[in-house]
């Protein structure tokens, strides 16, 4: 049922129950007052009749009656009385003119009748009747059962004082079939304007809950409309009493809620992308440990999806025996944070846990569990401190340049002028002067790759993609590859599929990224001693485009695997390697706000990762891009 038809229904059961009071309560004094009008007639019936009888009987002293004999005086006095012609027409006006007056009698004290309406009855014991005030005094519902009950006659009696002496009464029998007769029809009419009112009251209380409830939809399509962020009436339209104030409010409090709502959905989405883009798995809970926020990376360590993780209790996610449940749920069990505690996972990986206790003003309100991989935070921590030795290089690199050039022109200066004035020496000494000048220039190019290294680009970003760039340095690579024995594969989505949306668009400089990609290619040609297949991949990881660069040589040692991307390192020793080709190829990563990570296994080959931030390109220009 809706709370409008209980309420309705409340008011018009209270309008009825008033109604029924009101109606028992004047149908029990409408009896009542009858049977009280009937009590009184009765009562003046039996005085007329008494006066009556003692106006009967003369002074029996004055007669020849033996007053001194009882039975005498009994006799005298009953005939007096029988054949007293004023009281025998009273007896007979007495039943004949009352509605209500069964019969009427005049008794001797041995309750033997003298007098009776009935002459049969006359000179015979009259049984005992009820007193009608038993009758007048009931409760109602008593009276209704005594009136229309089976018929019975009530007395109503007075003693009868004959020649000062006490002899017998008056008796006057009132019928409940009379006074049935006599009640029925007002009864009746009074039952019936208490039924019309009763349905007059019903039907008044039902317009009048409704007149009263009925701005009740207009206040809840208002909240509806609150609810729904939709627009309100404006303040001017709500009339002045109760229920425009309500509205009034309800339009305030709308407007507020749809403000909330903007609020609260910019920040849902915002958080969202956050946690989206998070490497580390976050998990917020409520006070009661149920999850409400679930950041993607936290499925990848639960091995769940985020729509199995809501809504659930700590206890329900973690109580499946791992590691981790066996590590977190004593913790939440006894409110007892957790700071970076690592352990080893079922697949092998070092995984840190922290779990913090959210409190605000003393009281505790949630948790935060945080979930990361410890060799990824490794590897960040690896990159920056290369990102640091890279930072602190070029500031050293750009020093020692900047005073090394100007010797360097200077020399180069004065050894053309010591040469020309050696024209006319041997040659072995001109022979020398030329390798005097060659190396200074060699040197002097060295100093201009680090001047180069260390320069800040301009880069020339464009939508481009990725599989074109590999396709080229395929191209570029394969003379040098040829002559080492190494074949270079191509494992690339095909670009010549119509409809397929596979392209792998990347924002970068492209010729930057060909040297980036070129560097990697190049250095695991030179590893493949004994020739081999290079392969080339990328795909679509994410928001991220991923490229890799695999070869099958002789792998990266332990020792060096912390140094290969730092300036100047090479494991290829006399071999001809400069130690710039890797180091260039990270810096050009960041540039590009990407990142470069390997795996290598002595003896078995290495493979680069590359990773760029996916370019978000139109349909229509990927397709001329990719044609």
């Amino acid at each position: 049922m809706t709370r409008k038809f209980i309420i309705v229904l409340v008011i018009t059961t209270l309008f009825t129950a008033l109604v029924v009071g009101f109606s028992w309560i004047y149908l029990s004094q409408l009896l009542r007052q009858r049977l009280l009008w009937a009590d009184e007639t009765a009562s003046q019936l039996t005085n007329q009749l008494e006066y009556a009888a003692s106006k009967a009987v003369p002074d029996l002293t004055s007669t020849r009656v033996d007053t001194e004999n009882p039975k005498a005086m009994r006799t005298a006095i009953t005939n007096y009385l029988q054949t007293d012609t004023n009281l025998n027409d009273m007896l007979e006006s007495v039943v004949g003119n009352s509605r209500i007056i069964y019969d009427a009698a005049i008794i001797d004290p041995n309750g033997v009748a003298i007098l009776d309406t009935n002459p049969a009855l006359n000179a015979k014991p009259v049984p005992e009747r009820p007193r009608l005030a038993v009758l007048r005094d009931a409760g109602f519902r008593h009276q209704l059962r005594l009136l229309y009950g089976p018929g019975t006659v009530y007395d109503v009696s007075i003693g009868l004082e004959l020649d000062g002496q006490a002899f017998g009464s008056v008796r006057v029998g009132v019928s409940t079939v009379f006074l049935r007769n006599e009640l029925t029809p007002r009864l009746q009419q009074a039952a019936f304007f208490s039924v019309v009112a009763i349905f007059c009251s019903l039907l008044l209380a039902a317009v009048v809950s409704n007149v009263a409830l009925g701005p009740l939809k207009a206040i809840a399509r208002n909240l509806d409309s609150a609810s729904a962020g939709d627009l309100l009436p404006a303040e001017e339209s709500s009339s002045e009493d109760e229920v425009g104030l309500v509205s009034l409010k309800i339009a305030h409090l709308g407007r507020q809620i749809r403000d909330t709502n903007q609020i609260f959905s910019a920040l849902k989405d915002n958080v969202e992308q956050v946690m989206t883009k998070l490497q580390d798995g976050l998990m917020l809970f409520t006070r009661d440990t149920r999850v409400v926020l679930v950041s993607a990376s936290a499925e990848k360590f639960l091995g769940r999806s985020r729509r199995e993780i809501l809504g659930r209790t700590a206890e329900e996610i973690f109580s499946d025996g791992t590691v981790l449940g066996a590590v977190v749920l004593p913790a939440f069990q006894k409110q007892r944070p957790l700071v970076q505690y690592e352990f080893d996972a079922a697949d092998g990986r070092r995984v840190q846990v922290s779990l913090d206790f959210i409190q605000e003003k003393g009281t505790p309100i949630g948790a935060l569990l945080t979930m990361r991989d410890a060799e990824s935070v490794q590897r960040i921590e690896d990159e920056i401190e290369i990102s640091r030795r890279l930072s602190a290089s070029g500031r050293l690199t750009r020093g020692v340049a900047h005073e090394v050039k100007n010797p360097i022109n200077a020399i180069v200066l004065h050894l053309q002028l010591l040469q020309n004035k050696l024209q006319q020496d041997d040659p072995d000494t001109r022979r020398y002067m030329d390798i005097i000048g060659d190396e200074i220039h060699r040197l002097d190019r060295v100093v201009q790759i680090l001047v180069d290294f260390t320069r800040p680009r301009d880069l020339h970003l464009e939508d481009v993609d990725l599989r074109k760039i590999l396709e080229s340095v395929s191209t570029l690579a394969a003379p040098d590859a040829a002559r080492h024995g190494v074949r270079v594969v191509q494992e690339l989505p095909n670009r010549d599929l119509p409809n397929q949306d596979d392209a792998l668009m990347v924002r970068v400089d492209p010729d930057l990224m060909k040297q980036a990609i070129l560097n990697l290619v190049l250095n695991g040609v030179q590893s493949m001693t004994t020739g081999g297949t290079l392969t080339l991949k990328a795909h679509r990881d994410g928001d991220m485009i991923l490229a890799e660069v695999m070869d099958q040589g002789c792998g990266i040692p332990p020792e060096a695997q912390e140094k290969i991307f730092e300036l100047y390192f090479t494991t290829k020793g006399d071999k001809g390697g400069s130690g710039i080709g890797l180091a260039q190829t990270y810096q050009i990563m960041q540039w590009h706000y990407g990142s470069v990570e390997f795996d290598t296994i002595v003896g078995a080959g290495t493979t680069f990762r590359l990773r760029l931030p996916a370019a978000v390109v139109k349909p229509e220009r990927r397709a001329e891009m990719t044609a």
